[in-house]
């Protein structure tokens, strides 16, 4: 969201008049909060016990948000959920419907949307979705009209497409290789790793001097990944790391591997793209619309492998240029315009 919010409060023109607040309600959280929010924006958390509130918004309209968080004209519930919004006009963002269509692969919270999405959407004047894949999928599941639906494409934050490799000393300090592979995302079953490794091992028998593979992202849930079958080395984990080490270590790599079941938008592959950097995703409505000609889709386990071993060989298509060109189109400032045009939606 910081991204979006800080597009909002730059916009110039009429735009520059609105007042941006963001309001977090939390007994202990709520000192963060301020850090973590632009400048031109107001940070007003308000200190109420999140999962009361949540029970009761789940089960009633009553306390509207506005009496704790006060007055506004639009409230936006960015993520999945809406509580009832009094004379606010109210904008749900659903980021995506894996709840829904892939429940083996989200932890029991997110399994809790099932019935929070739909009252959140009877509350909204408007929902936000990322792309036009989950915005054709809301429709059809929920039977929205389609005025009731904005599409507010992510954006790739600047400081990308500026991105460069690390340097040895960086590289010690992450525990990364000069050459490597990399997958970004937290580590869990709609991320398809299981997947990526078992098409790494096929990749391993035909080039056994192949770069290792970095996977990075915090862990998340499920069933532990099975390293035993490869050499020491060969699959490398950093966990979370910051946005400076992250652009390094994407920029520094010879391809990302995005080999997710299922996503509502998929930034990584945009972000590594912005760098340059070839990028391997497998070919889902979303990852079609948004990489379009600009990565290697793969629909098969066997046609991940083939990637992989452009990747290696270094025949992936595709130029450090024109990878650059397609990920500049995707701004925040485009979201941001996207976002008002949902705002001004729900005040009429």
């Amino acid at each position: 969201m910081s991204g979006l919010l800080g597009a909002l409060v730059a916009t110039t023109g009429d735009a520059a008049r609105d007042d941006v607040r963001v309001t977090a309600f939390t007994l202990r959280g709520g000192r963060g909060l301020a850090a973590v929010v632009p400048a031109g924006a107001a940070a007003r958390p308000r200190p109420a016990p999140a999962r009361l509130l949540r029970l009761v918004w789940s089960r009633s309209e009553l306390v509207p948000v506005t009496l704790l968080a006060g007055r506004s004209d639009v409230f936006h519930g960015t993520n999945f959920t809406l509580p009832p919004t009094g004379r606010a006009g109210g904008v749900v963002t659903v980021h995506d419907l894996a709840y829904l269509h892939h429940p083996d692969t989200v932890a029991r919270s997110s399994a809790a949307y099932r019935e929070l999405v739909p009252r959140s959407i009877a509350r909204a004047a408007q929902v936000v979705v990322p792309s036009a894949a989950v915005a054709a999928e809301l429709r059809e599941t929920y039977r929205l009209a389609e005025d009731r639906v904005t599409v507010t494409p992510l954006g790739v934050d600047e400081a990308w497409s500026r991105a460069t490799p690390p340097g040895p000393g960086d590289r010690r300090r992450l525990g990364l290789p000069e050459d490597y592979l990399v997958a970004v995302g937290t580590i869990e079953p709609r991320k398809g790793l299981p997947g990526l490794l078992t098409a790494y091992r096929a990749l391993l028998s035909v080039r056994p001097q192949a770069p290792p593979l970095v996977l990075v992202g915090p862990e998340g849930w499920g069933a532990a990944l099975e390293l035993d079958p490869f050499p020491a080395g060969a699959v490398r984990f950093t966990g979370y790391l910051a946005d400076d080490d992250l652009r390094g270590t994407v920029a520094g790599a010879r391809a990302l591997v995005f080999p997710s079941r299922y996503e509502g938008f998929g930034l990584p592959p945009l972000e590594a793209l912005a760098c340059g950097v070839p990028v391997i995703a497998s070919d889902l409505p979303v990852t079609r619309e948004v990489l379009g000609g600009a990565a290697r889709l793969t629909g098969s386990a066997e046609e991940l492998v083939d990637a992989l071993v452009e990747a290696v060989d270094g025949t992936l298509p595709g130029d450090p240029g024109s990878r650059r060109s397609h990920a500049s189109a995707w701004t925040w400032e485009r979201c941001a315009e996207r976002t008002r045009t949902a705002y001004r939606r729900a005040l009429s």
